[in-house]
């Protein structure tokens, strides 16, 4: 197991500031594991139900006077599947003196939003657990962690076999079990192979109506598919930036794998040298790298953004933080060099700073306002947001 301490300091500051802190993100990232290490270093009693469990729903059948007379730290397991419960949390999250503190873990659905946004305003903090990250795997295991992706399982098996076989499992519960729970209707087999194509167009702008014509279906319908990704932390809608500017700038999102060890199982790739020759190698670097980048900078969705132009511009990452903008590049060459379209993006978007975040071990200077920087850096505490 991989000790997350930052991940438990978090949350319990957050606890001591929120009544009720949310732990959002997939199915397998370690939201049980965390919680329970939180659990561990809370100074007083804990309660514990897990609502995948009969006796714990009968337990909350009255949920006002199953939870009203408890005190210290309540944890509630798989909450997406009492939304019902979300009213009674807002009225003991109202009570003066605060006797309780709540911890809800769950999937990252819309019925789980919905609900605690509608009743928990004001009362609730979100905290997204991702996967492993580069810093908790170590400067040695990036290329590991590329492979297999972030969840815990799928990075610490034993061998490679082992690895995509927790992959395998993992797709099939998220399709046959996870979606059908979440009131997604479409079968299995037609959600398999949209993200299964999606896998092909990974780090490209999204088409919708390239997918519909695949299907024989609506635009709205392939969105909805991929609005479901999203929703549930498996894929990442990268929206564009564009604002006032002489040239015609790309106005649709590119599409994202969160983990790149899913991209890999459904695109067919099982290890370092296969992945090594593949003709999406340079896409799922790419990824890899952005997810960890805005990892490491603890960035928000709405801080997030590409660029790219119709004459053939672009930058891979835009973070914007008030007043000041940092760019991105993905490279995975070892020594990459400065490119027309990064000029391009540094003058037109007026970047305070642009990182090109590389495959090698060297820092150096491309430019004024310009450094390449290996993605290792982000190990040692180098976040250059």
């Amino acid at each position: 197991m991989i000790e997350r301490p930052l991940h438990r300091l978090a949350l319990l500051r957050q606890l001591r500031s929120n009544p009720v802190v949310g732990v959002i993100g997939p199915r397998q990232v370690g939201k049980t594991t965390l919680a329970r290490q939180v659990a561990a270093a809370w100074r007083g009693p804990v309660h514990w139900f897990d609502l995948e469990d009969e006796r714990d729903m009968e337990r909350l059948s009255y949920p006002a006077q199953a939870l009203g007379a408890l005190r210290g730290l309540v944890v509630l397991d798989e909450v997406q599947r009492r939304p019902g419960l979300f009213p009674t949390l807002r009225v003991l999250a109202d009570r003066r003196p605060l006797t309780a503190r709540f911890l809800v873990l769950g999937s990252a659905s819309p019925d789980l939003l919905k609900q605690s946004s509608e009743s928990l305003a004001g009362r609730i903090h979100y905290y997204e657990l991702p996967g492993i990250s580069l810093g908790e795997a170590g400067a040695t295991g990036w290329k590991r962690l590329w492979l297999r992706g972030g969840f815990p399982r799928s990075y610490l098996a034993s061998t490679e076999a082992a690895s995509l076989d927790w992959r395998r499992g993992l797709v099939r519960t998220y399709l046959e079990r996870e979606l059908p729970g979440l009131d997604f209707r479409v079968p299995a087999a037609t959600m398999r192979r949209f993200w299964t194509m999606l896998a092909h167009s990974h780090g490209q702008v999204w088409n919708s109506s390239e997918f519909a014509r695949s299907f024989g279906v609506s635009d709205k319908a392939v969105r909805r598919y991929l609005d479901v990704l999203s929703d549930t932390f498996m894929a990442r809608l990268l929206q564009p930036w564009h604002e006032n500017l002489s040239k015609r700038q790309v106005k649709a999102p590119k599409v994202y794998f969160r983990d790149t060890g899913t991209l890999h199982l459904l695109a067919g790739i099982e290890d370092l040298s296969h992945l090594r020759t593949h003709p999406r190698c340079g896409a799922s670097w790419e990824g890899f790298a952005l997810e960890q980048v805005i990892q490491a900078c603890g960035a928000w969705p709405d801080q997030c953004y590409f660029w790219a132009t119709h004459q053939g511009a672009e930058l891979d990452l835009l973070l914007i933080r008030g007043r000041r903008r940092t760019g991105f590049e993905f490279k995975l060459s070892e020594s990459p060099g400065l490119t027309p379209s990064m000029r391009t993006a540094m003058s037109d978007l007026k970047l305070d700073r642009l990182w090109v975040v590389h495959a090698g071990a060297e820092r150096y200077p491309l430019a004024k306002g310009v450094e390449a920087i290996p993605l290792a850096a982000l190990v040692k505490g180098c976040v250059p947001g």
